[in-house]
């Protein structure tokens, strides 16, 4: 009797397990739980962790009284505009979410490859939805009027008609190969210390910076040819095109450690354009490169993306640091230092030196009639960047070297032979393959003893210690992915200074006369500049008076309205003002008004045969205060108030 009663014991605990299993494994079939609900379950859950550690980074850094991390000082100096941190925080909840979508199919059925081989289309859609990521992939809406079609807009969407998000701000950054993670998602190359690449671990990028990039201040070589104002130049335009938001946590989405106090790896216009293609690309690429990788311009091509590349902007635009002098010299009216050589580490974050110490003038004139470094191959940077960047108290410096190498791998760059390899280069297999390439056998080896196989070089690295080419200052990686990049972003803008469509004969031809010369001359108090504002000049020789420095002429762009035209202009609009534009062949006068009035009337007018079509508009006062005046009034009555309690408090005491 006992036997039986432990058996059927037995056999209804095994039934049970068997039914909580099913209704485990298919519960959805009984309480209605689909996918899309467990999606967004996920997706919530990451939202959560997400703002844990943004609010544990505000909290952390409230607490401290002033900036003492070097690295907290980068983050404070890149934080992003609302638009642009909106779309990072989206960013790192689809991230998560992805992360523990995966996580769970490979605890289902141990799958492998990257989330797109791995989670259906619909799911990923879902993700991007739910985590806010989907608006910044839709194509935004193009306005379709005649300035829209003159001018381009300031976030450079709408460039490309039929892909609207080409080149604009807050898009992501082209890939032109397939990204390298550990994990098929975020996870660096290196990140797992137990993986090998062709047999080998893949290096510390400090250990990187320390053995093979680093240079002492007095050991640089300076550049005979070229000025310190072709490196700030590089340094503008760079930060100009492609400057990635950080995220706004610090702090690691999964139990709050602060990813800078532990080693765990946690995730947490158009003179521009004249100068930048016709005087700075050419000196970085070297004539024979710049004809193959750029060429001449034949005009608009919609079919080219002229998005930013990743391996442009983290790995290949970044030579320009190895460029980078290790001392500020401040000179006088006469060229003569004054007062005296400054540290680079001593100029960081420091803008009181311009009001204290001169001004701008003199920091000028420095970089004219100052060699930049040359980018030598056993001298790659020097100490002010490796060990004194951003130095501003005991707490430590940052390695910019180390920095550059661990961007390329959170970016997940591919490696040197791929990007190689991509350029129509031959693949680099043994330690002659890489002697070859570089013109310093003995920081190819250095390299080498690092990385075990010359497949495993981070593309920056390798790129930096190729020969450089002649009449360049670059190798011919860096060269054909940085031309390359140059001629999508010529060749893709609608609003690229030499289309025809652009501008007329005329101002094109006023718009080639400019110069970087004549850039300084006209806003800075400099009389005398060299010619070639990239060449190091020698004072006084080869510099020359402004007044012999050719410009631009404005009254090409005067505009009048033609000979048989019946319109003219209307008289001046108070507190506002008018552009003219064409739309379906008509003459059009778009108007606006200034801050702080509100427009009465149609806000464009066209020009018929009997004349303009309706009357101009007028710009009328809107009432409304600006916010700067409601917050001195506000201001003003909280101190009348407190004076008032104050001398109310007095008067009955006494």
């Amino acid at each position: 009797m006992g036997a039986r009663a432990v058996l059927g014991t037995t056999l209804a605990v095994a039934c049970a397990g068997a039914v909580f299993s099913f209704l485990l494994r298919h519960k959805d079939l009984f309480w209605g739980e689909t996918e899309e609900c467990r999606v967004r379950g996920i997706v919530e859950a990451s939202k959560l962790l997400v703002d844990q550690a943004v609010y544990s980074t505000m909290r952390r850094n409230l607490h401290k009284r002033e900036i003492i991390s070097p690295s907290q000082l980068l983050s404070f100096s890149k934080l992003p505009e609302p638009a642009s941190r909106a779309a990072s925080r989206a960013a790192d909840v689809m991230e998560m979410s992805v992360q523990e979508a995966m996580r769970r199919a490979h605890l289902r059925s141990a799958p492998s490859g990257p989330p797109t081989d791995v989670l259906s289309e619909d799911l990923l859609k879902t993700i991007a939805h739910l985590s806010g990521c989907q608006p910044y992939m839709l194509p935004p809406r193009c306005p379709n009027t005649c300035l829209a079609n003159k001018f381009r807009l300031i976030t450079g969407a709408c460039n490309n008609r039929d892909h609207p998000r080409r080149g604009a701000a807050n898009t992501a950054l082209a890939r032109w190969l397939p990204p390298a993670y550990e994990d098929g998602i975020s996870e660096p190359r290196g990140w797992n210390p137990r993986l090998r690449y062709n047999g080998f671990p893949l290096p510390p990028v400090r250990e990187v910076s320390r053995q093979v990039i680093h240079v002492s201040n007095e050991a640089v070589t300076e550049d005979g040819q070229y000025s310190d104002l072709l490196m700030a130049w590089g340094q503008y335009i760079d930060h100009d095109m492609a400057f990635t938001p950080q995220s706004a946590s610090l702090a690691a989405f999964g139990g709050g450690a602060d990813c800078q106090q532990t080693c765990e790896n946690r995730s947490p216009c158009f003179p521009i354009q004249v100068i930048t293609l016709r005087d700075y690309v050419p000196k970085i690429l070297g004539p024979e490169a710049f004809g193959q990788h750029v060429g001449p311009y034949r005009g608009y091509d919609p079919a080219v993306d002229p998005t930013v590349s990743n391996v442009f902007s983290t790995a290949a635009f970044r030579f320009g640091h190895a460029t980078v002098h290790p001392l500020v010299r401040r000179l006088d009216a006469r060229f003569q230092e004054r007062p005296g050589l400054l540290p680079l580490r001593d100029a960081f974050f420091r803008p009181w030196r311009l009001l204290e110490e001169g001004g701008v003038d003199p920091i000028m004139r420095g970089l004219l009639a100052t060699p930049a470094k040359l980018q030598v191959q056993d001298q790659l940077m020097n100490a002010e960047l490796t060990e004194g960047l951003f130095v501003l108290s005991d707490s430590g410096t940052l390695d910019l070297a180390a920095i550059n190498l661990q961007r390329g791998r959170d970016h997940g760059l591919p490696g040197y032979n791929e990007w190689r390899e991509f350029c129509g280069l031959s693949r680099l297999e043994t330690r002659a393959n890489l002697r070859a390439t570089s013109s310093n056998g003995s920081v190819a080896d250095k390299i080498l003893d690092l990385y075990g196989h010359p497949a495993n070089i981070d593309v920056w690295l390798g790129g930096l210690a190729e020969r450089v080419l002649p009449g360049a200052r670059t190798g011919p990686l860096f060269a054909c992915i940085i031309g390359k990049q140059m001629r999508k972003l010529r060749d893709g803008d609608r609003f690229w200074w030499e289309n025809q469509a652009v501008f007329t004969e005329a101002q094109r031809r006023e718009l080639g006369r400019h110069s970087l010369s004549r850039v300084i001359c006209d806003n800075t108090g400099l009389s005398r500049v060299p010619r070639d504002a990239f060449r190091v000049g020698t004072w006084p020789q080869e510099f020359e008076s402004c007044d012999s420095i050719p410009g631009m002429n404005l009254g090409a762009w005067r505009e009048a309205p033609p000979p048989e035209d019946a319109c003219g202009f209307p008289g001046k609009v108070e507190d506002g003002d008018f552009l003219l534009c064409e739309e379906s062949g008509k003459r059009v006068l778009v108007f606006s008004c200034r801050h702080g009035f509100q427009l009465q009337g149609p806000e464009q007018i066209a020009c018929t045969r009997r004349g303009w079509d309706s009357q101009p508009p007028v710009c009328k006062d809107s009432g409304r205060l600006p916010r700067a005046s409601m917050v001195s009034i506000v201001l003003g009555a909280v101190l009348v108030c407190g004076l008032a309690g104050l001398t109310w408090t007095v008067v009955c005491r006494w």
